[in-house]
């Protein structure tokens, strides 16, 4: 098979590793396509054992003494790394706070839109912060904002667990809650056994 042809140093891009002529080191140790330690060679050497398979010389461990570098195809190199970085997003979890705003006088109809956003984002997996924030002469009655979140604490608590109980911050009072995985799945069950029940179809006697 002939060699591929090397006209110039190939990028390497945005993850930032030297490839073929990029390579500077005096010495290199060198690992090939089957992960076979080959030895320590000069970087040009190393590169014409590359270009002789058709494949591309990269310097995966550039702080090693002598730098390691490798001998594969860059580009299936980058594929297999996107691959790794998709799968290690992909199971990581995303912890999102979504935030409600209340006030000390907070209206019932007001609290109970807000208490239904909550639940919902309990219910998406996300935590909920609930911020109430005095103003004025509101900071003399504190105790208003205090009784506010306990009903809040108790409207969601079929749901969640308090992570931060109620404390104040400045002119802030707030709580965190999150999701609570054995509760979410009972209230889910009930909902769903609600939704099944059949009702009462006899004919009448």
């Amino acid at each position: 098979m002939g060699g591929r042809r090397f006209d110039g140093p190939k990028k390497g891009g945005r993850d930032g590793l030297r490839v073929n002529r990029e390579i500077r080191a005096p010495e290199v140790r060198v690992i090939d396509e089957n992960g076979q330690m080959l030895g320590v060679f000069a970087p040009m050497e190393a590169l014409r054992m590359a270009e002789a398979k058709g494949l591309d010389l990269i310097e995966i461990a550039p702080t090693a003494k002598p730098p390691t570098c490798k001998i594969m195809d860059y580009g299936k190199y980058k594929y297999e790394n996107k691959k790794k970085e998709h799968a290690a997003r992909k199971n990581q979890q995303i912890i999102v706070i979504k935030e409600i705003q209340l006030r000390p006088r907070t209206d019932q109809h007001d609290l109970d839109v807000k208490l239904k956003h909550a639940r919902r984002f309990l219910l998406e997996g996300d935590k909920v912060k609930v911020n109430l924030r005095f103003y004025g002469r509101e900071m003399a009655h504190q105790e208003l904002g205090m009784r506010l979140l306990q009903r809040v604490m108790k409207a969601l608590e079929d749901l969640a667990l308090v992570e931060s109980p109620p404390k104040m911050e400045g002119r802030q009072l707030f709580a965190l809650f999150a999701p609570d995985a054995a509760k979410i799945k009972e209230y889910e069950k009930a909902r769903a056994a609600s939704v099944e029940e059949p009702g009462d179809t006899d004919p009448a006697p």
